[in-house]
Parts: structure tokens; sequence; C-alpha cells
């Protein structure tokens, strides 16, 4: 039992020693990468993510040596740069790759089916449109749930234009 708490000082500075050099090697790399590694979590993002904390995990407790760990990370980044980079390039690689957004509110109507299919609730759009600070429903023109799971409410123009940022939806015919 005693094991449990406390194995012996030689670990400590193992995990200690680990975790700092883990973690700069985290950092350096996720700062080659660029911005995206950082963004806010897509599925495909999220993935990374987890791996990331995974191998650096595995780093840190001694179960590969830092070196393995750091292989593993560039392996894993690298993989995230050229999959966003082959999507950014294919329109067929970035539907694989990333989700569209979906339209759940428009010109004052709930949009039932799409509700369902993301499994989200009128409350919810409600509370998302407070959030904007908008008190009446004619005020607003749209609410997508984006690529990365968040809700966007879209306010409506004085001015009718061709060029907004609902264009990408394909529920629309506008």
């Amino acid at each position: 039992m005693e094991k449990l708490f406390f194995k012996d000082w030689e670990s400590l500075y193992h995990i200690a020693f680990c975790a700092i050099i883990s973690y700069f090697v985290l950092f350096v790399f996720i700062r080659i990468a660029g911005k995206r590694t950082l963004a806010k979590l897509t599925a495909f993002d999220f993935v990374v993510t987890i791996t990331l904390g995974s191998t650096l995990s595995s780093m840190i407790l001694n179960k590969v040596t830092i070196i393995e760990g750091s292989v593993a990370l560039i392996v894993i980044i690298s993989l995230q740069y050229v999959l966003a980079f082959s999507a950014k390039k294919s329109k067929k690689l970035e539907q694989v790759i990333n989700s569209k957004p979906t339209l759940l509110f428009y010109d004052g109507k709930f949009i039932a089916d799409a509700m369902d299919k993301e499994v989200i609730t009128k409350e919810e759009i409600y509370a998302e449109i407070r959030k904007f600070r908008l008190y009446r429903l004619e005020d607003v023109k749209a609410v997508v749930m984006e690529l990365n799971g968040e809700l966007t409410v879209v306010k409506k123009a004085d001015m009718a234009s061709t060029h907004h940022s609902l264009t990408d939806l394909s529920e629309l015919n506008i």
C-alpha cells in the first residue's frame, strides 16, 4: 500500500525531467505546426489533440522514450498539417475530413430535421440567441451549427445582399 503514494525519489526525478522535456518538445512542435493546432476543435482537430495528449502522457510516464515520443509528436503534427493542406486543395478531401455547417433556424423558422440530426433543442438555440444579446427572433436571420459544433447567430441585415456568410449552406436557395 505504501508504494501507492510513493515509490522512490529516482522515479519522481525521472517523471519531472520527462515532463519538462516533453512539455518543451510539444511546445516547439506546436509553434512549428502553426495556429491550426490551437484552433477550436473540429472532429479532425479533436483526434489530433487526444493523440498528442496520449503521446505526451506516455512520454512523461516513461512508457516510451523521449526520442520515441518526439518522433510520434512529429508524425502526428505532420499528418495534421498534410491533411489540412490537402483538404484546402481538394474539395472532396475536405468533405471527408470536415463536416458541413448545419442550418438550424432560418427566417423565423426552426428546421426540425436539422435539429433532430444534430440533437439540439429549441431551448439551446434560444440560449445562443440570448448570448448575442438579441431579444426579438425577427432580428435573427439564421442560426448555424458550425464545423466545430459551435452555434453562430446571424443577425438580419438592413440591406439585402448576394454576398453573405450563408453561401456555403446547401440548404439555402438564396
